[in-house]
C-alpha cells in the first residue's frame, strides 16, 4: 500500500497532474512492486501565497509525500526515489525543484476495507 500526496504551485501542478501521477505510479509499481491497480494519489494545488518556498526554488517546486507500510528495504526505497526523480525530470521538474519524503508505519496503524491492515490478506509482497 502507498498513499501519495503531491503539493505544488497551482499554475505549475495542474497541467502536470496526469503526467505526475503516471510518473509516480511507474516508480511505485517497479520499485515497490505494487499491483498496477493500487494507485492512490492526491494533488494539493496551492496559490503562491499558500506555498511558501525558499528563494532558490522555482514555480515548479514540487513535494511528494509517500506513506507506505513498513517492511521495504533501504535499497528498495532508494530505488524508488531515484526512479521518481528521473521520471519527474522527464516531465519538466528538475531534481532541484523536487523533494520526496517516505513515511513508513506498521500495517496495524492502517485501516483498510473495514479492518486493520495487518489482518488484511494482500495480493502483493511488502518486504521487497
Amino acid at each position: 500500500m502507498a498513499q501519495i500526496i503531491v503539493y505544488g504551485h497551482k499554475a505549475a501542478l495542474v497541467p502536470r497532474i496526469t503526467a505526475l501521477s503516471d510518473a509516480i505510479h511507474a516508480a511505485a509499481v517497479t520499485a515497490f512492486q505494487l499491483p498496477t491497480e493500487k494507485r492512490f494519489h492526491r494533488f494539493i494545488t496551492l496559490d503562491p501565497e499558500q506555498f511558501i518556498t525558499p528563494s532558490d526554488r522555482s514555480i515548479d517546486y514540487t513535494i511528494v509525500e509517500v506513506s507506505i507500510f513498513e517492511g521495504r528495504s533501504a535499497a528498495t526505497k532508494k530505488d524508488f526515489i531515484r526512479q521518481l526523480i528521473s521520471n519527474i525530470a522527464n516531465i519538466g521538474v528538475t531534481p532541484d525543484d523536487l523533494e520526496i519524503t517516505i513515511t513508513e508505519t506498521p500495517r496495524a496503524n492502517w485501516g483498510i476495507r473495514g479492518v486493520p491492515a495487518d489482518e488484511l490478506l494482500l495480493n502483493y509482497a511488502v518486504e521487497v
